[in-house]
């Protein structure tokens, strides 16, 4: 399964720089998972449901029409840069990791390409303390590169340098150009799961918490488990 991929982009840090500026003037806000990281990370956003610059989250739903925010309007090479991705964008932000910050070891729900969507990192300002673990592995992404990350995968990032870390992080809707992108780098096999191979007490312990929730809407569940379970006994 494919966790990470360098995509053929090489973007301008300078003219990077000079927009990260630009954007800067609006309010950096506070990253949503409040229990999930140590000491200060904020985004800013620029592409966001019904363009509101006040919404930050990376949940992707139907609802709301995915807009620039008034911010973009004075970030020409920002803009230059979203439009290189000919696809529909579900989220496009700003996010800076401080000096001495960390977040902690997590994953994220369903955000990676086997879900139909993907997201890239762009750094923007970033030094060589700056620890970005992804499945145990820890990479090294350079001013104006562009990389692919699977966050379904467990991940973490520690910024030990003496600066902000900021990088562009643009979410995409998986589409024939992303496919045929993609592919091109790794092939197609790689990014379908592997499907979950579960061991008997995994299985026993699956049941054992579904019997004891309230409701009976889960016995279909069970059933299935039971299955399994008596298929590898």
């Amino acid at each position: 399964m494919i966790t990470l991929l360098e995509l053929p982009f090489q973007f301008d840090p300078v003219r990077l720089t000079r927009d990260l500026i630009a954007a800067s003037s609006g309010q950096w806000k506070a990253h949503f998972n409040t229990t999930g990281y140590v000491g200060d990370w904020s985004v800013i956003a620029l592409y966001a449901p019904g363009g509101d610059a006040s919404n930050i989250n990376a949940f992707h739903t139907e609802d709301g029409q995915i807009l620039p925010t008034p911010l973009l309007k004075d970030c020409p090479y920002f803009k230059e840069v979203i439009s290189r991705f000919e696809c529909p964008i579900l989220t496009a932000r700003l996010m800076k990791l401080d000096a001495g910050a960390v977040i902690k070891p997590h994953k994220d729900h369903a955000s990676g390409y086997e879900d139909g969507m993907f997201r890239v990192h762009i750094p923007i300002h970033t030094n060589s303390d700056v620890e970005f673990i992804l499945d145990s592995e820890r990479i090294v992404m350079k001013e104006g590169e562009c990389w692919y990350t699977n966050v379904n995968f467990e991940h973490s990032v520690a910024n030990r340098g003496e600066a902000a870390r900021v990088h562009l992080v643009i979410d995409g809707k998986r589409n024939d150009w992303s496919d045929k992108l993609f592919f091109s780098l790794a092939p197609e096999e790689d990014f379908i799961p592997k499907k979950k191979e579960y061991s008997k007490e995994e299985l026993q312990q699956m049941i054992e918490c579904m019997e004891n929730l309230e409701g009976s809407g889960y016995e279909v569940h069970i059933q299935k488990l039971r299955k399994q379970l008596k298929d590898i006994s």
